[in-house]
Parts: C-alpha cells; structure tokens; sequence
C-alpha cells in the first residue's frame, strides 16, 4: 500500500461528523453504506494514487457541513458505485432502500450527462439536468458537492482535463448552487476554477490584497468591531463576521466595471446575524446612522424573498476613507437558508428535521424553474433562459394595481410588459414609471410602478431585441417577427438548403427536409426553412441532420477487444447475436464456463431465461470514445423495386461509412423488396444516422432495427 492510500476520513469519524447535528442518525446503515462502498470500490485509484473511495467519503464529509439527512450522505458513500463497479441497483436497493437506490442511479444520470461547449446541445443538456434534478433534488446536492472535492484535488488531473473541469465548473455547476441559494459553494466553486483558468490573475489579485493589509492593517478586525458598538449602543443583540471577497468575485467586478483593484473599493463584506426580523431592521438604522449609505445599493430581500428562499437585507456603506462594504443582515433561521438554500429542506439540527419557515419546498421550486425553461420553444432562447435565470440578481416592479412582478437586473419596460401577459407585450407602444412616461429602453429599478401603455394593431419592433433581457420577452418578439417575414424567410431558406444539399451532392427533397426537421426539433419542413432563412440555423446545421458522417468524427478510439468494462482479467466477451448490442446501449453480460461472457442489451427479451440464475449476471458498460465499425447490426429495409434502387441503397450506406457484411430478400413484390441487410457499425449513434439517411431517401417505404429473439447463436468474440 502506498502513502496515501489510507482513508483520511473513517466510519467513525463520519459518523461523528453526522451526531454533532443528528443524535438519531442511523448509525448502522451509515457504516454499512461505508463498508460496502470500501468493499466495492476496493483497489480503484484516483488520479493522485490515492484510494478512490477516499472521494466519495469525502463528498459525505462535505454534506455533512450541510447537516443534511442520513439519504442523502448514504447516496454520496455509493455515489459511483452502480457507475464505476460490480455494484447493481437492485443490490444497493436489497442493501439500502429504494429511496437510496433512486437517489444513487440518478447521481449517476447526472455523471452521465456530457455538458459541452455546443449551445445547442448545452441548451439540451440543461433541460436533462432540471429533469434529472425536478425527481428528487437531492441528486444534485450530492453531484455538487462531488463536483466540489473533485475541483479541491483537481491539480492530479492533466492540465487539458484541468481546463475541461474548470470550464464547465464555471459555466454550469457554479451558477446552478448560486441558483439554489448556496452561495458558499458557488464562490468556492468560481475560486476553485478561476485557479486553473487564469492562475496568474488570481495570483495578482492575492498579492493585491496582502499589500493592502501591509498598508492599512486589518480592516475586517477594525470594521467588525466598530459594527458590534453601535449595535450594542442600539440595543441589538446580533453577531457580526466579515471577510474579504473571494478571488474571483473581486476580479469579476473589476471586469465589470473596468476598473483597477487600486479603485475598487467594495471588496469586504459583512454580515449581521440576529435573533428577530424586528432587530435586522433596527441594525439597519443603527448601521446607516453611523455609515453613509452607498445610492441604489439596498436590497430588502426579507419583504421580498427570493424564490429559492433567499431573505437578508443587502447595503452598502462608505465610511470617512471613502471605503465601501457590503453588509447583509438576517436573522438565524435566514442565515441557515442562506447557507444552504433549498438543501435547508433536508437539513437537521440536534436531532431533529429542521422547521425552518423560510426553506421552499424543493418540488415546487424545481417544478416552477422546469415549468419556465419549457415555455421556451428555441434552444437558444431556453440557454438565455437558463443562465438569467442563474446568474442575475432581481428586481421587483409593481403594477398600477400593487401586483409584484419579478424580472432580472437589467429589465425593461417591454420585458415588464410581456411578463404580465404576451397579449400586453406584443401591443406594447409605450410605458409609465413612477407616473411619467419613459423610453421603452430604460432600466427598471427596484420598488417602481410600471404602467404599460397599448394599442391595437401594434406588433413588436426588431429593435425591441436590443431592449429585451428576459428568455420569455425575447422568444416572443423572435416568434412575432419570424411570423411578420416568415414567407421571405422560407423562400430563402430553401434556396440555402439548395445549396448546402447540393455542395455535398444530395437533393434537398421534401422527404429530406422533414427528416431534418424531425431530427432538428422543428414543427415541420417549413418551420426548419424559416429559420435556415432566419439565420438561426444554418446550412451545414441541416445536412448534419440528415447526412451526420459528412462530419469527422473525434474522440479516443477504443480497440474493440477491450470495448466492454467490468469483465474481469483476461475474461473474453462475445456479442449476443439475438439482440446485437451496440456502443451507447445499456449492457448486461451472462456468464459461460468456457465460454467467457455474452454481452446483450439490458431490454432483450431473452433476459428472462436467466432470471433464476443472478449469479451468472454481470453489469457491464461500454467504454466511451470512438469505437471502430466492427459490430454488426440488422436493418429491415422494404424498398421500391425501381431499376437501380439497391444499387443506390448500398452505395449511400457506404457513404456512412457502414459495411454490408450480408444481404437478405425476405420478400419480392412486383412494385417493392423487403430485406434485411447485416452492417458493421461504430455505434449506436451510428445506427440511428444511418437509418436518419435511409428514411430521408425518397425510394425507401421503411427502415427499422431488426432483432432476432428467438435465435441464441452469439457472434465470434469481438
């Protein structure tokens, strides 16, 4: 065993982490989760040498600073184990619970889930995770708090893998905890990632603030203990902390404002603590009593929570040195939301589930934020969505009626107004606030009126794009417009078709384009062709659709001998010949002596013969990465029985780079043919793009995958 192989943290150590908060904690079935996941992880090693199950105690450790419940830290012990061991789900549901086991296979979806730079396919990736995330939220408390230890030991990594981590860290897992209210995590997360994406940039803004420590001596200390003096003089019983703003928050605002760090000035940030809603405001006063209060800076989130629970009053102060700082105030039970936000749902205190009034009912957050992203009808406009959704502060407006409506920083009048009603916006010709008539363009602020002025057989304006902030605004004025010229804009996306077809020498047939349409997510042919002329999408975007080995494919390729993972040393597999497994597809060996393991498809039908013999099944997974065409599978083809039709049916499924290993007529008839063709495939994937290009052909009736379930003969070892 080497140096680091010890586990840092042990049963009991863990189990001790849990009593602090939760005397009634299962003690039992915490340690058996830990033997097994010790037991099933057993010689794996991370990147560090280490012993890999070091990671998944460490992810517990992590929530238990939460003071979450027993499920939850259980799930993060087994977290990898149905993903990266011999372990099952129906034994960690036998050993644990079906709530565990749920909870742990949807860890493994959100392992799953590649989240790449593409916008498109980003914008796909987000809704997978608000579905994953909307059946039990705590997945993503164990996903967010794996993804924190995995940046904490991140420098094992290669420096591109580092890159890779850092970059999605920042642009999904970051904002996703600031969203859920645990802003702890978001600015370790963010610091985390800064250090690996622009270490030297960090390193000068540490190197700032040591400086101005030599200069000015500890102003937390100073501040801090100025604060707690005139609470006392005001009677406020409350405890105050302050600390200077992570790293990347400081270099963030230096973007933002384009300022140096000399001229920033609000780079500390307090917190009072007290005991009632009746003292935050009282150490309000007693705070802009003695400090200037900084204009446009207040922020009364305890009358106007956020939607993810979130209560504290924010201000900014500038004392005689012209120095400003951040000051929150809030309450105990806030202070516990604002820590963990909606995780505070689960969360314990000496013993028993937490009876926070301010914690939001998990389902009906997520189910509010799915119900919000899926009103978006764009992938663009559902990604815009998303990240306002995720990244901006609130301002809340009010109708002449006194109704709230809560948008982003940065909202209009034309967003106030589609807010209310798309009806409202789309006759939108003007707007009061306050009472006086303003620009369309101006920006909303906190506590204002807005009245929306209309008028009949107006429509939205192109410019308003420029003015709009908010996904829902922006979709509907994109939707209103495409409809205003969507005539010029089919005409012209058909001539771009035309062309795109026609460079890689296809027609752009009907049949073609409702593949791509279909494909693409589009209502129809002439959905697809009114964005092509639109420029949302583009041409190569559709022959993509259609025609996807046009593309070259990257990514590491795998022999096909060491294609499956799980066997044991040395242990062949064949592919089951009934069901004829791909890459891409969930897998489960059978084991033969002699023989070594059949691989079939977790739904084949002849799964059932095995049913009484457990000891013979494996969980298997295929290895990612680019699998060479090796592995056969059967399409039923029927066909028009036009002079030159076959010829022209292989040589498209050779332009797919796919081989026709054999061919079989089932049936001839005087006007079509219905065969089956045997091909040698790279994967799944490949499968699907090849039928994709056989159904968009005008001479094909019908494409489907055929499996032979009452055939047992397995192919030659792969």
């Amino acid at each position: 065993m080497k140096d680091g192989d010890h586990l840092e943290i042990s049963a009991d150590d863990l189990v001790s982490l849990v009593l602090r908060y939760n005397p009634k904690t299962n003690q039992k079935l915490i340690r058996a989760a830990y033997d097994y996941g010790r037991e099933m992880h057993a010689d794996q090693l991370r990147h560090s040498g280490e012993l890999y199950f070091n990671h998944p105690v460490a992810v517990a450790a992590i929530l238990t600073e939460q003071n979450l419940d027993d499920a939850t830290l259980i799930t993060a012990l087994l977290h990898d184990t149905i993903e990266d061991t011999p372990a099952s789900y129906s034994e960690v549901a036998a050993r644990f619970g079906d709530e565990i086991a749920e909870l742990v296979d949807g860890v493994t979806k959100l392992t799953n889930l590649q989240l790449n730079s593409s916008q498109t396919k980003q914008a796909e990736n987000f809704r997978k995770l608000f579905m994953a995330m909307s059946k039990d939220l705590r997945v993503i408390l164990v996903k967010l708090s794996d993804r924190l230890h995995n940046m904490r030991t991140i420098r094992a990594m290669k420096p591109e893998k580092q890159a890779q981590k850092a970059r999605e860290t920042m642009d999904i897992y970051a904002p996703l905890a600031g969203r859920m209210g645990m802003q702890w995590m978001r600015e370790e997360l963010e610091d985390l990632a800064f250090r690996v994406l622009n270490p030297e940039g960090r390193a000068s803004i540490i190197r700032r603030f040591i400086n101005l420590q030599k200069e000015t001596g500890d102003v937390i200390q100073r501040i801090t203990g100025d604060m707690r003096l005139e609470l006392d003089k005001a009677g406020v019983q409350a405890e105050v902390f302050g600390r200077a703003k992570k790293p990347y928050s400081i270099w963030r605002k230096m973007q933002e404002k384009d300022q140096s760090f000399a001229r920033l000035s609000d780079i500390y940030g307090f917190r009072i603590i007290t005991d009632s809603e009746e003292d935050c405001y009282r150490a309000l006063g007693a705070i802009h009593q003695r400090w200037r209060a900084v204009p446009g800076r207040f922020k009364d989130y305890i009358s106007q929570p956020k939607s993810n629970g979130y209560r504290s009053i924010h201000t900014t102060v500038s004392g005689r040195d012209g120095k400003r700082v951040e000051v929150q105030i809030r309450t105990v039970q806030m202070h516990d939301v604002a820590e963990t936000g909606v995780a505070a749902h689960w969360s314990y205190r000496d013993g028993v589930r937490s009876n926070n009034p301010f914690a939001v009912d998990p389902a009906k957050w997520i189910s509010t934020l799915t119900e919000q992203f899926d009103a978006e009808e764009d992938h663009e406009d559902f990604l815009e969505a998303v990240k306002l959704e995720m990244y901006s502060d609130q301002v809340f407006c009010f109708t002449p009626k006194g109704e709230v409506v809560k948008l982003p920083r940065g909202a209009t009048p034309i967003d106030f107004a589609f807010a209310i009603h798309t009806r409202i916006g789309m006759a939108c010709v003007g707007a009061k606030v306050d009472h006086m008539r303003v620009p369309l363009w101006t920006r909303l602020k906190n506590g204002q009126s807005v009245e929306v002025i209309t008028a009949e057989g107006q429509s939205p304006q192109a410019t308003w794009l420029d003015i709009a902030v908010t996904g829902k605004a922006r979709s509907a004025i994109r939707r209103a417009l495409r409809e205003e010229d969507r005539a010029r804009f089919v005409k012209l996306g058909q001539e771009l078709a035309r062309s795109a077809f026609e460079h890689v020498g296809r027609k752009a047939t009907d049949k073609a384009l409702e593949a791509a349409a279909r494909n693409m997510r589009c209502n129809d042919r002439i959905d697809l062709l009114a964005r092509l002329g639109s420029a949302e999408i583009t041409g190569r975007d559709v022959v993509q659709a259609v025609y996807p080995e046009l593309v070259p494919r990257e990514g590491v390729k795998v022999d096909a001998k060491r294609a499956v993972i799980g066997l044991s040393p040395g242990q062949s597999f064949e592919r089951a010949f009934c069901c004829q497994p791909l890459p891409g597809e969930r897998i489960v060996g059978i084991t033969f002596k002699g023989r070594g393991v059949v691989v079939h498809a977790i739904d084949c039908d002849r799964m059932s013969v095995y049913e009484d013999q457990p000891d013979r099944w494996l969980d298997l997974r295929w290895h990612e990465g680019a699998h060479p065409a090796v592995y056969g599978a059967t399409i039923e083809l029927t066909l028009n029985n036009d002079a030159g039709t076959l010829g022209r049916i292989c040589t498209l499924i050779g332009e797919t780079r796919a081989n026709i290993s054999d061919l079989q007529f089932v049936d001839r008839k005087p006007d079509y043919f219905l065969l089956l063709i045997y091909v040698e495939l790279r994967d799944v994937a490949h499968l699907h793009s090849l039928m994709l290009t056989l159904e968009a052909e005008s001479d094909v009736a019908s494409v489907s995958r055929y499996r032979n379930m009452a055939h047992d003969k397995t192919e030659t070892p792969a």
